[in-house]
């Protein structure tokens, strides 16, 4: 099942980020990506205060719900109810970038958060070929999420 998002939101994100379409040509961009967490106050707190996003206004009002802004018109959705960890494959995560990487590994280490390189190594960060340099961690449900500094 992750394999199945993490390559439909690539097809979405290739879709948006392509050359210059004509006006003839159909638009397609991603909306949101949505995750199915056990513990909604803790999944919440952990993308507001550990990953730095800010929450946007959700429809349902249930108590089972918190969206979250991830850039121009796209949103994450946490959803209540998870019963059973995810498959735990580092090759479907979510990734963020940011101008402050060494920020964000300086507030993991201070909670305690394990991180690690693509390898695996734990501290460690991956500096790809072309210079970004990138960290792996999981979210407490065992979701992976990369952070890089690819943010311009």
């Amino acid at each position: 099942m992750n394999r199945i998002i993490l390559l439909f939101t690539v097809a979405l994100l290739g879709a948006t980020t392509g050359h210059a379409q004509s006006k003839s040509s159909k638009m397609i961009r991603i909306n949101h990506v949505a995750l199915y967490v056990s513990n909604l106050a803790s999944s919440t707190a952990f993308y507001q205060d550990i990953v730095g996003l800010d929450t946007i206004p959700e429809p349902f009002h249930d108590g089972r719900h918190t969206w979250f802004s991830i850039g121009d018109k796209a949103h994450l959705h946490l959803i209540a109810g998870r019963k059973q960890a995810p498959e735990a494959e580092k090759n479907a995560h979510l990734c963020f970038s940011t101008s402050q990487l060494d920020k964000i590994i300086e507030k993991l280490t201070a909670q305690k958060i394990a991180y690690e390189d693509w390898a695996g190594h734990p501290s460690g960060v991956t500096r790809r070929v072309d210079g970004i340099r990138q960290i792996y961690f999981r979210d407490p449900d065992g979701y992976w999420i990369e952070v890089n500094d690819d943010f311009q």
